[in-house]
């Protein structure tokens, strides 16, 4: 899970309990939310992540890199809360090689 980026020192339990702070101090659920994802161009990858939406009304679009070898994947989903968000965020995160941003 690449969602850590740029911050080495943080547990994956500090960097949940600091996003769902600042999801709740500048969102206002339930809402829209942008989730965005670089995957490999795969099918079965992005096949993985529809399931993480399954039952969640969301659009998405995808765009491949110019090389054809990644996939910017950009999903908006109809999110309750915070804690929907991380949970989507620790599923997809689950799956190998999706960088989260």
């Amino acid at each position: 899970m690449d969602i850590l980026q740029g911050n080495e020192h943080a547990s994956p339990e500090e960097f949940y309990a600091s996003l769902k702070e600042k999801l709740e101090n500048n969102h206002d659920f339930p809402e829209d939310y942008l989730f965005k994802f670089i995957i490999p161009t795969d099918e079965a990858k992005l096949t993985e992540i529809y399931k993480v939406f399954d039952g969640i009304k969301f659009t998405m679009s995808n765009r491949e890199s110019k090389n054809g070898k990644y996939t910017a994947c950009n999903i908006n989903a109809f999110v309750l809360d915070a804690d929907q968000v991380i949970d989507i965020y620790k599923q997809v995160g689950k799956i190998e090689n999706v960088m989260l941003l």
